[in-house]
């Protein structure tokens, strides 16, 4: 068959482009794909209906279909055609790493489609800047270091990076996350990017892996895939960055496909954060300093650096931590607010005498530039923390530096605003976006006043294919030893869902002390995709983690068992605390749909085509169970096994 880069159908003058995709769409699932192999899904020819007539709209639609209905073919048939007819890539923004993996990998749904139709798609990938290497931070810590794994990516780096001389050089994409999958997370933090670089003023800039893959993306013709808390940055830095002379993150995009389109608001809050780095402002400060700029400027300088100074040591000393999360809680006190008012004076005064040192010293405009924006960037902090209950505030610390960090409470008006007023079609895929049916919660927590919305189930028998258990949890001794139990009688093919990363480590701890047959992977000891790839190629093997509630798609022999360790509630950090305090009803309004919500997603990873079959086995404590037993039968797929 030979491979097409335009419409994969024909639109004459007299005819409409819609008409004639329906006409293909329906080719594609009553002919093409069952030439191919593939099952014909009357979900799926529901679904195309709905989601022509979003696209047709340019309408917003929750789109709900259960597990096994092919959703993923059917959005990206659209975003592509649509694509090509309006001549701007579509942006399909996924939950996270795993997710976008199953899209883009050898043998993933991408090419599977592409080898279906006999169409050649330009995807690109548009990763968070925490993905890539920080090439001056890698070459400072390769020179000190004994770490191996560090050393051999440093070996790896291209050899243009790091040559200044004049002669002409051919620049490559390099340093993404996924070519060194065997840096462990903890590594990586040591060498990826981090906020307190400033790779505005780097002399690598140009030459960095995150510039040099920017560049790349941006020109994708069908699909620019990324994450949603990278979409979200684009969203919030768009304005700003046009201000500056940059370019927007990414391209206007034809259309916007959300997967796992209910984890869109955690993604919002988290992407409209201010941070504030312990040093950042010093450092900042300090440069200021070393100009010839007026005593009384030099004094301001002075008590700010000590106010700042001190607000941080008070915000250190009563930061609580919280089980579950790196957020530290604060509580705001009057000394705390008192200080930050001070610094909120103080600052605005520096600003103004900013103009006048201006025009008395000789500094780089650039310069000048960076050290006024972040004044204004810290000016504007200080006054969200000022504001009463605005503002959700917490503490991060790690061994280099605190970060005080500030979110909005509400995201809504902002996303109404910035992203669901553009005229486009937005389509949100999952399986749970709606609570028994009803898809309100969602639309009005991001803001969207107008949609449509459809639900099909997963064409599954999970009655033959599935099999569920509960367990109430006694002691962590116990409980460990008949996970462990379950594990070696299902012979591996496990995977075992945590709650927390600090759940994952107590049990990491425990299994380190007892031998077994099985081999286990943990999340975080390699790049993600790698440890997913391991245990997929070896059926007897267990994966541990605790972010793959979402995304994860192993069918066959190689998952036959989930074992989820505890009931996936909310963490007790800042941001659930806030909105715990908004409810009229927390538990039911907040905890609940939560903690159900990301069940339903970790029982759902078990159950991925037609001929698989399994057991889950769920913990919980006695509580729990008294509480939650009636809703957890609601929303199993089979009859659950209480234990």
């Amino acid at each position: 068959m030979t491979k097409i880069n335009a419409l994969p159908f024909t639109v004459s003058k007299t005819e409409n482009f819609f008409d004639r995709l329906g006409d293909y769409v329906g080719d594609v699932f009553y002919d093409i794909l069952p030439e191919q192999g593939y099952e014909l899904r009357d979900e799926q020819i529901y679904m195309a209906f709905q989601l022509e007539q979003a696209f047709k709209n340019k309408r917003t639609i929750f789109a709900e279909a259960g597990v096994g209905t092919g959703k993923t073919f059917v959005y990206l048939i659209y975003a592509i055609c649509y694509a090509r007819y309006i001549g701007k890539p579509a942006i399909i923004s996924c939950a996270d790493e795993t997710l976008i993996e199953q899209l883009v990998k050898q043998g993933g749904d991408i090419e599977k489609l592409e080898k279906a139709l006999g169409i050649e798609v330009d995807v690109r990938l548009a990763k968070a800047r925490e993905n890539y290497v920080c090439a001056r931070k890698l070459d400072r810590v390769a020179e000190i270091t004994d770490n191996e794994d560090i050393i051999r990516v440093h070996d790896e780096i291209p050899d243009f990076v790091y040559d200044y001389s004049s002669a002409k050089k051919i620049f490559e994409r390099y340093g993404d996350r996924k070519e060194y999958p065997w840096v462990s997370d903890e590594t990586w933090e040591k060498i990826a990017w981090d906020p307190l670089q400033q790779c505005s003023t780097c002399e690598l800039r140009h030459r960095s892996g995150q510039t040099l893959n920017r560049e790349y993306y941006r020109h994708a013709k069908d699909l620019i895939i990324c994450s949603h808390d990278f979409y979200m940055e684009h969203v919030w830095t768009k304005e700003s960055r046009k201000r500056e002379g940059q370019i927007p993150l990414l391209p206007e995009a034809s259309a916007v496909i959300f997967d796992e389109g209910h984890l869109l608001e955690f993604a919002a809050q988290k992407g409209l954060t201010y941070r504030f780095h312990s040093e950042t402002l010093h450092n900042v400060l300090t440069g200021y300093m070393g100009q010839d700029v007026r005593e009384e400027s030099l004094y301001l300088i002075e008590d700010i650096l000590t106010l700042h100074e001190d607000w941080f040591d008070l915000l250190g000393s009563v930061a609580i931590d919280v089980v579950g999360s790196n957020r530290k809680e604060i509580e705001l006190s009057d000394r705390m607010l008192a200080i930050a008012s001070s610094l909120f004076e103080k600052v605005e005064k520096l600003l103004d005498q900013l103009v006048f040192d201006s025009e008395m010293f000789t500094i780089d405009g650039y310069h000048l530039k960076i050290i006024e924006e972040y004044l204004e960037f810290y000016h504007y902090g200080l006054s969200i923390f000022l504001k009463e209950d605005e503002g959700i505030f917490w503490l991060e610390e790690t061994r280099d530096t605190t970060t005080l960090v500030m979110m909005p409470r509400l995201v809504e008006d902002v996303l109404k605003k910035e992203v669901f007023s553009k005229g486009i079609p937005f389509v949100f895929s999952s399986a749970t976006l709606s609570q028994g049916g009803d898809f309100s919660y969602l639309a009005n927590s991001l803001g969207i006043d107008t949609y449509d919305s459809f639900s099909v189930d997963s064409p599954f028998d999970y009655e033959q294919q599935m099999k569920m258990n509960a367990y109430m949890e006694n002691t962590k001794e116990d409980k460990w030893l008949t996970i462990q139990k379950q594990m070696e009688q299902n012979n591996g093919s496990t995977l075992l869902l945590f709650s927390t990363v600090e759940e994952m480590d107590d049990f990491r701890i425990w299994s380190n002390q007892k031998s077994w047959v099985q081999p286990i992977y943990f999340e975080g000891d390699q790049e993600i995709s790698e440890t997913v790839r391991r245990f997929q190629e070896n059926p007897e093997s267990v994966l541990c983690a605790y972010h793959l509630w979402e995304g994860l798609d192993i069918p066959g022999e190689a998952l036959t068992q989930v074992i989820i360790a505890s009931l996936p509630f909310p963490p007790k950090d800042p941001v659930f605390k806030a909105k715990r305090k908004h409810a009229i009803d927390p538990e039911r309004e907040v905890d609940a749909p939560y903690m159900l919500l990301r069940l339903r997603q970790g029982i759902g990873r078990l159950i991925r085509t037609s001929t698989d079959y399994g057991i889950v086995h769920l913990w919980m404590r006695k509580e729990e169970r008294d509480t939650y037993k009636e809703v957890i039968d609601e929303i199993a797929p089979v009859t659950i096994t209480w234990d």
